[in-house]
């Protein structure tokens, strides 16, 4: 039936756009005070969007703590958040779904804020408004919580000058039972020298030493996680998880790259499980899907090279998370689905930073669902020029590869596959939803 083809994305898109209209529409009043003070207004968004990694031990250049640590990058932040650099989150804002569960971007109204306090000369304000100091766990605690399994890989010796490097570890989990996984996540010990790590639960009886690459074709094993530069670990949706058997080894997948500085990496997975005994509804998945269709072949000195791939999903199914996947030339990213009746839909454009491998994660209401047989889209530009940011060197061709200097052009996506029925259900909820909202807005606009 022509119901059970419909873009069900669609429903989603309209109504994330409509309550991120009502958002702006609250969030864009002008402050009441004519004086904008770091103490009062800016702290506190600092402490929100950006202390997490502006502060003593992290990746950031600057800490971004107290008045004393802002003051002197005071219009350099304007800039920053004025262009949309920072907080990192490069979504564009104008394409898909915008309603996410770790969405850091400040919003119009507060980059006008921050951005008048600079004008304004930067003013301290009162010590007795300033909010009390954001508390972070140490560097050795987890995002996801205290683990229940803690997997640690042996020691690697990264010299100060070394071609790139890729192998796996072979570590035994230790686990006496089946459990259900309800987050994860990855950690290196020296974050400057992990290009990436990837980890895999392997049965001891299929291990392959051969130090094959990491794609998804030749990694074996079943995926658990990923760890790159702006991932914090996974936290599956709310009756959702995946397997870790009993006697399970973990595969830790690396890529190391020196740094100039001779560093020895000790790396580890942790785990958080549901009960003992706990079978989620539905099994999570994470894979690299929709890589380009035909190798890479951008040009030396090529702009904006643009390259197509696609997978077909079997099942009906949601959509929890999506990550673009590229390297120092890749630009940005779009997400579409193609529905069976031949029907499209653009989910969400993402511009793209090597600095920041950034898991977009859906909010439960505005999931992308789909029937049985739409096709994931999948759409990157690279940019060989010399004007292309990062670029090593643009006299070179450039085609794929697993090389920091070679190319990619995937997407990670998480998604759960439901049956037929449950798909109908939630899609004609979303159509309810849908028209409901739409039925708010058009008595609102004649009243």
């Amino acid at each position: 039936m022509r119901k059970m083809f419909a873009p069900a994305g669609v429903l989603v898109a309209i109504v994330a756009s409509v309550a991120a209209m009502a958002t702006v529409a609250v969030s864009g009043q002008s402050p009441a005070q004519s004086t904008v003070t770091f103490t009062k207004d800016v702290a506190p968004i600092l402490q929100r969007s950006c202390q997490s990694c502006h502060r003593p031990g992290e990746l950031a250049p600057m800490s971004l703590m107290t008045y004393d640590d802002v003051r002197p990058w005071a219009r350099a932040i304007k800039q920053k958040i004025s262009d949309h650099q920072m907080p990192p989150w490069f979504l564009d804002p104008n394409i898909g779904i915008q309603k996410f569960k770790n969405d850091p971007s400040l919003s119009d109204a507060e980059v006008a804020l921050i951005s008048k306090w600079v004008d304004s000369g930067a003013p301290m304000g009162n010590m007795a408004d300033m909010p009390k100091p954001r508390q972070f766990d140490d560097d050795t605690k987890w995002h996801i919580g205290t683990p229940d399994l803690i997997v640690t890989s042996p020691p690697h010796k990264v010299p100060a000058e070394a071609p790139d490097w890729w192998g796996q570890y072979y570590v035994p989990s230790g686990l006496t039972e089946d459990r259900y996984i309800m987050a994860i996540e990855s950690k290196p010990g020296k974050r400057a020298v992990t290009h990436h790590l990837l980890t895999y639960a392997v049965d001891p009886n299929d291990m392959d030493t051969s130090n094959a690459a990491d794609d998804s074709a030749l990694a074996g094993g079943e995926f658990l996680n990923e760890y790159a530069v702006g991932k914090n670990g996974d936290v599956f949706p709310e009756g959702t998880g995946r397997l870790l058997k009993a006697g399970s080894v973990i595969k830790f997948d690396f890529h190391y790259h020196a740094v100039g500085e001779e560093q020895t990496d000790q790396s580890q997975v942790a785990f958080k499980f549901y009960p003992k005994g706990y079978v989620p509804k539905h099994v999570v998945y994470s894979r690299q899907l929709a890589g380009p269709q035909e190798p890479l072949d951008i040009p030396p000195g090529a702009a904006m090279v643009r390259s197509d791939g696609y997978t077909r999903m079997n099942l009906p199914g949601v959509l929890t998370a999506f990550q673009t996947h590229m390297h120092t030339r890749g630009v940005k990213q779009c997400l579409e689905l193609i529905y069976p009746d031949n029907k499209t839909e653009m989910i969400n454009c993402s511009n793209f930073d090597f600095a920041w491998h950034i898991v977009h994660v859906y909010g439960d209401d505005v999931q992308p669902i789909y029937p049985a047989g739409t096709v994931l889209h999948v759409i990157s530009w690279h940019d060989n020029s010399p004007a292309s940011k990062g670029n090593p060197d643009p006299r070179n061709w450039v085609g794929s590869g697993n090389r920091t200097v070679d190319e990619m052009g995937f997407a990670w996506i998480s998604w759960y596959d439901v049956s037929q029925e449950e798909y109908q259900a939630m899609f004609d909820a979303r159509k309810k939803a849908q028209q409901r909202t739409t039925s708010s807005t058009q008595q609102g606009q004649n009243q």
